[in-house]
């Protein structure tokens, strides 16, 4: 396996952990507030959404009109970066926010399908919003790799707390 590949195979395998973590959480339940965490799962989907759009596309091929078409990525942003979760309450659905997750996962993947070993030590595309962490390609798809999981960790203790532990198949004897 080369280096794009790993990147490809960690990447998707944080788009899966991520889903199993959300997928069956009852929708009702996606804009609950806990005061100890300040944040949603709706929030960290939404956030998880742009996340994905910057790190892995904008920054590595520039931005992609057929997802600027489909989906609200600037009112994504403007929701969902910087904003506190209770701004985000009631402006978009659980069951569109889900499956714009799922749109922006395999736009992703198309995208990193596409680098090659060469490009990888090559420049951001360039951003109105310098990158928090890269200056490279490789970078920036192992940023947000990294950027996922640590959602994930964030998600899974929303999840404990608005509905139930995640079972990772663990038997204790």
């Amino acid at each position: 396996m080369n280096t794009v590949e790993l990147l490809i195979y960690q990447n998707a395998n944080a788009y899966e952990w991520t889903n199993k973590l959300v997928e069956n959480i009852p929708f009702e339940k996606w804009e609950i507030i806990p005061d100890t965490i300040e944040s949603s799962i709706s929030w960290q989907v939404g956030h998880l959404i742009v996340s994905h759009y910057f790190h892995s596309v904008m920054v590595i091929r520039g931005h992609q009109m057929d997802i600027l078409r489909q989906l609200p990525v600037r009112e994504y942003s403007d929701y969902f970066t910087i904003a506190r979760a209770e701004q985000s309450v009631g402006k978009f659905t659980p069951e569109k926010l889900l499956a714009d997750l799922k749109i922006m996962q395999q736009k992703s993947l198309e995208i990193l399908a596409t680098v090659t070993m060469e490009e990888l030590e090559n420049p951001l595309e360039p951003t109105p919003t310098p990158h928090p962490v890269a200056t490279n390609k490789f970078e920036a798809i192992d940023w947000n790799m990294k950027h996922t999981m640590y959602h994930c960790g964030q998600i899974g203790v929303l999840r404990r707390v608005v509905s139930e532990r995640f079972d990772f198949g663990l038997r204790v004897r």
